[in-house]
């Protein structure tokens, strides 16, 4: 899965056209960078960039930005009613998909390196990535602000983490560090912006002082009135919204509005937010409710409904979730083509696509027919009795038959690695044996798609079995055909492991990988014949 993270720098500059131009050019030129937001304001004279990559590319993006901040900022001449205290004021970087906060640190503190470095320019660490817990907050380093970094640079408790212990007048200070995702989240009410305050005040974090702490954590928030909606809201930032996720909040406000006899209308996310944070609340919704829901995009829909997104704006996935707004069309010139074509592929006289990729597809109808005939018997009144059992089928099915389906493309990309490793020189001693090397990983790589071709499809078994024992028994003919396909994709993958691994030199890697595939293999061949006699001898 694709790593994204995202950066949001903040620059002292919200007023320069030209200047603000030309860092989001910067940016949004950085190979690998998705540019989503430039939020320029005039009276803090400050903008917000926030884009998304890989973790590579935004240290490359955020660089670029700073590059050019350092030849157009003159902190010497700035002024605005925000905090400031440096040109790149703050940099965070934040884990969106399949990124930890680990990694973020990591990020910030590869950015931190070459900033100071490279621009030389100061650099303090905060949040997760500080060092020093007098300054691991922000209002914490940048106390006294841009006026006070020439004083405090130069002690010994305020040495920048990297770059010159020095102070830079055109510069100032920068600040990095991994943060968590913050969603800035508003609950909407037909109330008064007091009622609003009132219930802002009982659910962050601050509360209402010391002696009277909120609901949640990472929470902040207040109450207010929007003339342009003519209504009030309950208006937060969610630091993390893994600690108190969106539709936690909305369902807390909804009961103290209940309380106070005043209606929620809905909510709104302001800028973007994860997928996660979405599927989070549809996950929700669907166990509070015992509902039956698939489909990513219905999901996503469910959430929207329930947390009314779209009843001051329009909520549209594609402009509004970081995963949909950089999705690329996946790489998949097999499994994108038409069933006629990928067949005359197969047929045409090439090595490849091969038997493992027809062994993949076979695989995956299997499961697919399997998954069909549990969705033909979920709902039907007729089956009333085994609707529960079959909302335990589906999933296992519908994920296998689809987790398959790369694996199409997968296998006929497996053996690249090993055919690049032959074209390596083999002259010296040592280039032999980097080359032997290589050979026996780009081996492993061949063997491991098959292998998970045969693991995906395993995972189908135990479903296929309890479709065929309680599924429509009019679809019999479907199971019959799907389990034989399943046991027939799983063979053919477990060839092509046989095929590749006779060259391979790792014994201990030979016996364990031979053995796992053998035990999936003749688990298919009893779990296909189990689904035969099941069949066979079911009259209803």
């Amino acid at each position: 899965m694709k790593k994204i993270v995202e950066c949001v720098p903040n620059f002292s500059e919200g007023r320069n056209v030209e200047t603000i131009e030309a860092i989001t050019e910067a940016i949004r030129k950085t190979s690998g960078v998705s540019l989503l937001d430039v939020d320029p304001g005039k009276s803090t004279n400050r903008t917000v960039y926030t884009f998304v990559g890989s973790p590579e590319a935004v240290v490359e993006g955020a660089l670029n930005s700073a590059r050019v901040a350092r030849e157009r900022i003159d902190m010497q001449t700035h002024t605005g009613e925000h905090h400031r205290m440096g040109a790149m004021d703050v940099c965070p970087f934040i884990p969106v998909a399949n990124v930890t906060m680990e990694e973020c640190v990591a990020i910030s503190r590869e950015f931190g390196r070459r900033a100071g470095e490279e621009i030389g320019i100061p650099i303090y660490l905060y949040e997760e990535s500080a060092t020093l817990d007098y300054r691991k907050k922000l209002p914490q380093i940048r106390e006294g602000q841009y006026e006070a970094v020439k004083d405090r640079i130069t002690t010994p408790e305020w040495k920048p983490d990297f770059g010159p212990a020095e102070f830079i007048p055109q510069w100032g200070a920068t600040v990095t560090g991994a943060r968590g995702f913050l969603i800035a989240y508003n609950v909407n009410l037909l109330s008064t912006p007091n009622q609003a305050h009132r219930i802002a005040l009982n659910l962050r974090e601050a509360g209402r002082g010391s002696d009277q702490p909120g609901l949640f954590n990472d929470v902040k928030g207040m109450g207010w009135y929007v003339d342009d909606y003519n209504l009030a809201q309950v208006t937060v930032n969610l630091n993390n919204y893994l600690v108190t996720p969106p539709h936690i909040l909305f369902e807390e406000v909804k009961k103290q509005a209940a309380q106070l006899k005043v209606a929620v209308t809905g909510s709104e996310i302001v800028g973007v937010v994860p997928l996660d944070a979405i599927l989070l609340a549809a996950d929700y919704y669907i166990e509070k409710e015992d509902l039956f829901v698939l489909e990513e995009d219905q999901k996503v829909r469910l959430a929207i409904e329930r947390l009314g997104l779209n009843s001051v704006a329009p909520f549209d996935p594609k402009e509004k979730i970081i995963e949909y707004i950089i999705a690329e069309k996946p790489e998949e010139p097999l499994a994108g083509l038409t069933v006629r074509n990928f067949i005359q592929e197969v047929a045409r006289r090439s090595s490849a696509p091969g038997g493992g990729s027809a062994s993949a597809a076979i695989a995956a109808i299997g499961a697919g027919l399997g998954s069909m005939v549990a969705k033909l018997t979920l709902g039907v009144r007729k089956f009333e009795d085994v609707d529960a059992k079959m909302r335990t089928l589906v999933p296992p099915l519908h994920e296998a038959a689809n987790a398959l389906i790369p694996m199409i493309d997968a296998d006929t990309n497996a053996f690249k690695d090993y055919v690049a490793a032959l074209g390596l020189p083999g002259e010296t001693k040592e280039e032999k044996i980097f080359k032997e090397e290589q050979l026996e990983q780009g081996l492993k790589k061949a063997i491991d798609i098959p292998l998970s071709t045969m693991t995906l499809g395993d995972a189908a078994w135990d479903a296929m079995v309890e479709v065929a024992r309680h599924g429509n028994i009019a679809s019999r003919s479907d199971v019959e055909v799907g389990a034989r396909a399943l046991e027939m994709g799983i063979w053919g993958a477990y060839k092509n492991v046989m095929i590749n691994m006779a060259d391979i030199r790792d014994e201990a890697y030979k016996k364990e990988t031979l053995a796992r595939a053998k035990a999936i293999k003749d688990r298919a061949v009893k779990m296909s014949a189990q689904v035969l006699e099941i069949l066979e001898n079911r009259l209803v």
